[in-house]
């Protein structure tokens, strides 16, 4: 960067030139660099430092494949154990509170969001599983106990995962089929049709439209906190012992159960609040 004594045309010291043009010459000094290295060098100069490089530096001191390796087989197990239980059970119903009529529907949505969240991260947790291990494997020194440790656990990764992967949600045959869904659009395109014909019919159907978003924030977050209690109970704990084990690997992936709790919230509030105000927009317009 030019000296601070430097002045622009009309006189002006440099110090006194907007932040913004500083960060501009900055970048411009990029351009003018000469060498690969000086361009690297100038580039993480502006970026900075944070934690995110701090710990790339301790984990890339970390040259061992395995922190502990008399514990990695045990954790490996542990791990499958867990995944199998959570697949097991995590599809199973929910206890429900009593309903009356609109239970048996309530169980089989609330078992249905619960079946993706704990299948979605399965297969997620099984993928970081074997891409770790299989990074682990390849830097981890040829015909050694570790690599051969490492390349077994891999190899039951993979094929476990295979399996998860071809599992289907769980959906009906039938509701899959674009002709059942086109004629679920083409019913209610005509009931919103003719409820917004008339003040009365938008009131109505505002009211329905707020009941079913209602519903489904509810199927969500119940769902959520099922999914939640079911992956904390089986796959957490082996998981992290896991993680511990190899040693140096972030954090272990996270389910979706949180997402669900944020989506569902953010529905409620949106049939609580949105609605009445487009209801009222359009009955004083």
């Amino acid at each position: 960067m030019a000296e601070n004594s430097a002045s622009d045309r009309d006189g002006t010291p440099l110090t006194q030139v907007p932040e913004l043009l500083l960060d501009q010459i900055d970048s411009l000094r990029v351009l003018r660099a000469d060498t690969d290295e000086e361009k690297g060098a100038l580039l993480e100069q502006i970026g900075g430092k944070g934690v995110v490089e701090q710990e790339m530096v301790t984990q890339m001191a970390a040259i061992r494949p395995l922190q502990h390796p008399d514990r990695f087989e045990e954790a490996h197990r542990l791990v499958m154990r867990a995944i199998e239980v959570l697949d097991r059970n995590g599809q199973r119903p929910a206890v429900l509170p009593r309903l009356g009529p609109l239970r048996p529907v309530a169980t089989w949505l609330v078992q249905l969001v619960t079946r993706w969240i704990v299948r979605n991260h399965l297969s997620r947790l099984l993928g970081r599983i074997c891409g770790l291990y299989e990074r682990r494997e390849a830097n981890s020194e040829w015909s050694t106990r570790e690599h051969s440790m490492l390349r077994r656990a891999r190899l039951d990764a993979r094929r476990v995962h295979a399996g998860m992967n071809g599992k289907a949600l769980g959906l009906p045959t039938f509701l899959l089929g674009g002709a059942f869904l086109g004629s679920i659009a083409s019913a209610l395109q005509s009931v919103a049709r003719a409820a917004l014909d008339s003040r009365a019919g938008v009131i109505v159907l505002s009211i329905v439209v707020m009941g079913v978003l209602a519903a489904l924030s509810w199927v969500a977050l119940y769902s959520a906190g099922v999914a939640r209690r079911r992956i904390r109970l089986s796959t957490d704990q082996p998981v992290k012992a896991l993680w511990e084990t190899i040693g140096v690997a972030g954090k272990p992936p996270r389910d979706e159960s949180f997402n669900f709790a944020a989506y569902a919230i953010a529905l409620l509030l949106l049939s609580w609040i949105v609605i009445p105000l487009a209801v009222w927009l359009a009955i004083t317009a």
